[in-house]
């Protein structure tokens, strides 16, 4: 990486990267050094709130039984690269948990993580 690239990036505590003024999950980040994870973070931008309500509420529309992203994605007529990384992020805000369960994504037919918001997780595991 040359310096000037080095002092626009901002480690975050995931091992991914922020734009300057930008700090992860309340702006999208990226990994690695190459400038297109940079670029589309900074592209993403102004849908990030908007992404990150959609899958709330389709998360909430869903209950206990959750969501897999794929499945979120299909839901809601979106690409799953445009949601996939709002459950990262939804995750490091606090919002959504690990349901514990898996469901096979139709597309890969590997295992996904089920996510739930972070209330019902709670509710399921007997914490208060």
């Amino acid at each position: 990486m040359n310096d000037l690239y080095d002092r626009e990036l901002r480690a975050s505590a995931a091992g991914g990267y922020s734009s300057p003024g930008a700090v992860y999950p309340n702006t999208a980040g990226f990994k690695g050094s190459a400038e297109t994870g940079r670029e589309a973070a900074e592209a993403i931008s102004a849908k990030l709130g908007p992404l990150q309500s959609l899958v709330l509420r389709k998360l909430r529309e869903r209950g206990p039984y959750g969501l897999t992203p794929e499945e979120c994605a299909e839901l809601a007529g979106l690409g799953r690269v445009s949601l996939q990384p709002r459950f990262s992020e939804l995750k490091a805000k606090g919002l959504i948990a690990d349901s514990g369960k898996r469901r096979v994504n139709p597309s890969s037919r590997k295992r996904a993580v089920v996510w739930v918001l972070r209330e019902l997780a709670s509710a399921e595991r007997g914490e208060a």
